[in-house]
């Protein structure tokens, strides 16, 4: 046996750093090749990809060279979906660098910003990825769906069902008027959900579908890297107005927890050992919930509120991903676990604490 001194095992830490780096650096590469194909129609010339380690931007285009620079920070400290949308901001540099030949303009000059438009690239001269803020009617609704979240934790069943209803019904009014009043911006941005994943289970796809038709976002299930463990996996998507992006998150983080505390008092109640069942109950809560909102959309479109969705966020949605591949997935068994899951989603109510923001105001908890 051989006794690893200091040095050593500074040694061996150096070259974990730099295999992952060398791994990440393929990643980055291999997405540039992606998004060329996607995006650019594979009209510009590979690049080099190299890390930098700039505190004052996180990416450049260095067109002497033909070298795109991601900044360390950028890739360690964001996720990668951040990552992605500063590449592809360099790339539509390069662009016009390489393929427009527009070298007599500023670096985010008209044609720069043309094709961040038709592309649907965040053009953003500095700071990370983002849209505008949301709008003080998105504020003031917010604020009001904080409340009735909040009475929806009565101990009232009635009480508390009423309370989660009203919510959606405000949600979608507000949604309604929003698409007919043309002097509100429809400002739309991303937010990933939950933890990347390297299989998307059945449950997990549910709880997509309930965002997508029920929340007014659109839903995909997109690549993502893990830099730190060079692995690749899964990540869901929302594409939506700041609000909705807000209560897709919340949304999204209350179901999985609640699934996951139906399922642990599930095991306690029936005695059951290990979690042989846990992904089918899992599935049946998710399936239960949607059941149940779609009973909620029935009686909405009785009260004349039909949602026949957003043609703006549509196009939004196909800007940032313009080949799309859908696939069918077997649903789990309808075992016992299954239909008391689904038993056990149909009485799900939403609810959410609430506090006071930094003006005073109350506002939705961070999941």
């Amino acid at each position: 046996m051989t006794t690893a001194h200091p040095s050593d095992h500074q040694a061996q830490a150096a070259r974990l750093g730099a295999e992952l780096e060398a791994a990440l650096v393929r990643e980055l590469f291999r997405t540039y090749q992606d998004l060329n194909a996607s995006f650019f129609h594979r009209k510009l010339m590979a690049a080099g990809i190299e890390l930098s380690d700039a505190e004052s931007r996180l990416g450049r285009w260095v067109p002497e060279f033909r070298i795109i620079e991601i900044a360390r920070r950028l890739v360690l400290g964001q996720p990668w979906g951040v990552v992605v949308e500063v590449l592809k901001h360099e790339m539509a540099h390069q662009y016009v660098s390489e393929v427009l030949g527009k070298r007599d303009e500023t670096a985010h000059g008209p044609a720069f910003r043309e094709i961040c438009e038709r592309l649907g690239i965040d053009a953003t001269a500095a700071g990370l990825p983002s849209v505008d803020g949301k709008s003080d009617a998105d504020a003031r609704v917010l604020e009001r769906i904080a409340r009735l979240l909040a009475l929806a934790e009565s101990a009232n069943v009635h009480e508390a069902q009423a309370a989660m209803s009203a919510a959606q019904r405000l949600m979608l009014k507000h949604n309604l008027e929003s698409l007919g009043d043309p002097r509100r911006p429809h400002a739309y941005g991303f937010r990933h959900l939950g933890q990347p994943t390297g299989r998307v289970s059945e449950a997990a796809r549910l709880l997509g579908g309930i965002l997508g038709k029920h929340f007014f976002v659109a839903v995909i299930w997109v690549p993502v890297y893990r830099p730190a463990e060079a692995k690749r996996g899964t990540v869901l998507e929302a594409c939506g107005s700041p609000a909705n992006l807000e209560m897709a998150a919340y949304v999204h983080a209350f179901l999985t927890q609640t699934a996951e505390q139906l399922w642990r008092e599930h095991k306690k109640a029936r005695r059951i050992r290990g979690n042989k069942d846990r992904r089918t109950f899992l599935a049946g809560v998710m399936l239960g919930f949607l059941e149940k909102l779609n009973a909620q959309l029935v009686v909405n479109r009785e009260t004349g509120m039909v949602w026949v969705g957003d043609a703006d966020l549509e196009g939004f949605y196909r800007k940032r991903h313009p080949r799309i591949v859908h696939v069918r997935h077997a649903g789990s068994r309808r075992t016992e676990a299954h239909h008391e899951g689904r038993a056990a989603g149909r009485k799900i109510v939403l609810h959410k604490p609430v506090h006071s923001g930094p003006s005073g105001g109350v506002r939705l908890l961070g999941p």
